[in-house]
């Protein structure tokens, strides 16, 4: 099928999340041209075929809306990811890239993930440099052309060798601000690597900061949200939420647009502050009574929720997908939809990935599904072993870019959720992929980091 490019187009996605197990991964190498968009003409795509296992779909299509088209704004150039999600308030819509992809580089950026240590962090892209950091907290930057290691700094304190999850990476005029696991947060000079300055904040981070505006928002594993001064790094006002005892490994960094500030909280808690003082303006439980498992028991909010045109769109573990009015809290509408991954807008519609390892296109308007499309959920399908860990979307010029713990990256039609094409990957990947001025870049277990072009 010719996946024509028309002046709009769909994403759409879905995961299967393993709670226990949320490791941190992307893509390695393969081999020179890949082809993520089949034409008619195309020969058969290298690699293993995926089949996709049929199982009992947790969510239904909208019989109205069947065989409806889906219209999206076309695909436009960004020149940076400057941070976890994109930009401050996580919505990329439709980013332009090539039809046909090739590796242009790949680098290795430190320690990667085993057993007891998990990449935790996406790359973030600006200023002609890819930033990663690693599972031992050393942050490492590299020319986006060549690939080429410019810097590495190591961050984690002499006296601290215990090993930690750490949070992430946020660029911004000139600095990078990386959130870690021993409590700190550090802003380097993009340039040379060298520290500028270091904050306590009591408690441990495992979501990547957010800035904009000269402050810099960094939510801690009890719950609570600061704001730094980008230029000092002293805080100027926090906000306290409810503990949570237990939670999904990883989480959400605060979505921020229009003067608010919206952050997730492991206890399920979505609230909304104003940027200048923190006032709250409204909350929110994003909770159901109606799921029974013990995964849906952990409540938290590990998605990043999205602010687009004065919505805030946020999924949560236990089981509701929302779109709120941002002046207001108003819910506009909800549904039963369970994930842990990120959402994407694009235009009308909203894709996800489920923890049913299902990827879904919904109305943005009303919540309703337009099409739901299955993944393979385990390696070994017979015996019903080693479930595959979904991460992504993004979407690229008319494709959805997905990434397993399978080794695999997969091509999904935007229109209808058919698998377009798949590519082998060397290690498992469990961090979404980034795009940035044509480029998409994976980080691989294996603490690869590798470039499409």
């Amino acid at each position: 099928m010719t996946i024509k490019r028309s002046r709009r187009s769909i994403y759409s996605f879905s995961q299967r999340i393993v709670l226990a197990v949320l490791i941190a991964g992307a893509v390695a190498s393969c081999s020179t041209v890949e082809k993520w968009v089949r034409t008619p003409d195309d020969p058969p795509l290298e690699g293993k075929r995926v089949a996709v296992l049929t199982h009992s779909r947790s969510l239904i299509p909208d019989k109205e809306l069947t065989g409806r088209r889906i219209v999206l704004p076309a695909p436009t150039p960004n020149t940076a990811w400057p941070q976890a999600g994109g930009y401050a308030n996580h919505a990329m819509h439709h980013i332009q890239i090539k039809d046909s992809l090739q590796r242009a580089w790949s680098s290795d950026i430190g320690d990667g993930a085993d057993d007891e240590d998990r990449l935790n962090a996406t790359p973030v892209v600006a200023a002609g440099m890819v930033f990663a950091m690693d599972t031992a907290s050393q942050v490492s930057a590299f020319d986006a052309a060549t690939g080429k290691r410019l810097w590495a700094q190591e961050l984690e304190p002499e006296d601290d060798d215990d090993g930690h999850i750490g949070g992430g990476l946020a660029y911004d005029d000139g600095r990078v601000f990386v959130t870690t696991g021993f409590a700190e947060v550090i802003a380097l000079e993009a340039k040379t690597g060298k520290v500028l300055w270091r904050e306590n904040v009591v408690a441990p981070m495992r979501a990547a900061p957010t800035v904009r505006g000269g402050r810099v928002f960094v939510v801690t594993l009890n719950n609570q949200l600061f704001a730094l001064n980008s230029k000092t790094g002293k805080t100027i006002w926090r906000h306290r939420g409810l503990p949570e005892v237990a939670s999904v490994l990883g989480g959400a960094s605060p979505a921020v647009d229009r003067g608010v500030v919206v952050v997730a909280y492991t206890s399920g808690e979505l609230i909304a502050l104003k940027v200048e003082n923190g006032r709250v303006l409204w909350q929110d439980a994003l909770v159901t009574a109606s799921r029974t498992d013990v995964i849906s028991s952990l409540s938290g909010i590990r998605g990043r929720p999205v602010i687009d045109r004065d919505r805030v769109i946020a999924i949560s573990n236990a089981g509701i997908l929302v779109a709120i009015e941002l002046r207001t809290g108003r819910r506009i509408w909800d549904r039963q939809v369970v994930g842990i991954e990120s959402p994407w807008v694009a235009g009308n519609y909203i894709f996800l990935l489920t923890t049913d390892s299902e990827i879904v296109a919904i109305s943005r308007a009303d919540g309703r599904i337009h099409w739901v499309r299955g993944l393979p959920r385990f390696e070994d399908p017979e015996d019903l072993e080693d479930p595959i860990i979904w991460t992504g979307p993004i979407l690229a010029s008319d494709r959805l870019i997905v990434a397993g713990s399978n080794e695999e990256a997969l091509a999904i039609s935007p229109y209808n959720g058919r698998i377009l094409g798949v590519v082998g990957m060397p290690d498992a990947v469990t961090v979404a992929p980034v795009v940035a001025d044509g480029s998409v870049y994976f980080l691989a277990d294996d603490a690869k980091l590798i470039a499409y072009r």
